[in-house]
C-alpha cells in the first residue's frame, strides 16, 4: 500500500474512529494536472445514543426498571439472521497537490451521507462505478484489515 493511501486511511480513522469503521471501499486514485485525488466509501457502526433520563424527579428510577422491556418479546434464534444492522455511510475524499506552487498541500473531507444497512454500500459502489463509466473494482478493506493498516502506518 502506498504512503498516500495509508495517510488517507489514517485521516478517515481520526475523523470517524478506528473502532467504528466496519468496511472501506477504496477507489483507485486519479492523477490529473499535478493533483492526485482519491475517494472512499466508508461504512461505520453508529455510536450508541447517550442515555436519557426518563423518570420524573419524584419517581425513583427503580419503578421504571420493573416494567422496562415488558413490551418486547425475546428474539427467536432462527430470526436473528434477519436483523439488519444499520451503518452510517460516509464518503471520504482527498486532494494531494503534487506539482506547482501548492506542492505538498493535503486536503481531506469526510462526510456522513446516509444511514443504511451494509448491503446498501454495495449498491452505492456499483452506482459510482456505472456513473464513472469504468469497469474498475474498488478495493474492499474489512474492519480488521483497516485497523492493521492504520495501526501499522502509525507505528512508522
Amino acid at each position: 500500500m502506498i504512503e498516500t493511501t495509508e495517510r488517507f486511511l489514517r485521516e478517515i480513522a481520526d475523523r470517524i474512529g478506528l473502532d467504528a469503521v466496519d468496511e472501506v471501499r477504496l477507489f483507485p486514485p486519479l492523477r490529473q494536472s499535478g493533483v492526485e485525488t482519491g475517494v472512499a466509501v466508508v461504512a461505520a457502526i453508529p455510536l450508541p445514543p447517550e442515555p436519557q433520563h426518563r423518570h420524573e424527579p419524584d419517581e425513583p428510577p427503580e419503578a421504571l426498571s420493573e416494567s422496562a422491556g415488558d413490551e418486547f418479546l425475546p428474539i427467536e434464534e432462527e430470526d436473528r439472521e434477519i436483523i439488519v444492522h444499520r451503518h452510517t455511510v460516509f464518503t471520504a475524499r482527498y486532494r494531494h497537490t503534487l506539482k506547482g506552487p501548492d506542492r505538498g498541500k493535503w486536503e481531506v473531507e469526510v462526510r456522513a451521507e446516509a444511514d443504511a444497512p451494509l448491503v446498501t454500500v454495495d449498491q452505492v459502489v456499483r452506482g459510482v462505478m456505472k456513473r464513472a463509466g469504468e469497469q474498475f473494482e474498488p478495493e474492499k478493506i474489512s474492519a480488521s484489515a483497516f485497523k492493521t493498516i492504520v495501526e501499522g502506518a502509525a507505528a512508522l
